[in-house]
């Protein structure tokens, strides 16, 4: 574990350390690009969200959650589930 924790922390020392090395501009250019990409994928999520908020609803089906062990038990289909078969030991039996 401390083996990959020096690791990455090496790697991220390297990647600082180039980073540093960028020309002032190039950096504050890399930046601006990450921003916008960021903006961007904003905007879109922001329009998204409000087309379907403004498209009219047909309306929301809301109903009970079901059992599905209940389900299983209902069909004439053995249930596959593990836990029905597990045995008690006798010498934990009451």
């Amino acid at each position: 574990m401390k083996n990959l924790r020096t690791i990455i922390n090496n790697r991220i020392d390297k990647l600082d350390e180039r980073w540093r090395a960028l020309p002032w501009k190039k950096q504050h250019r890399y930046m601006l690009l990450l921003f916008a990409g960021y903006a961007l994928l904003s905007v879109i999520v922001i329009v998204k969200v409000c087309y379907d908020v403004g498209k009219p609803n047909e309306g929301m089906n809301i109903e009970h959650i079901e059992n599905p062990v209940i389900k299983q038990k209902k069909s004439s289909v053995p249930s596959q589930d593990s836990i029905s078969k597990i045995l008690k030991n006798k010498m934990y039996e009451r």
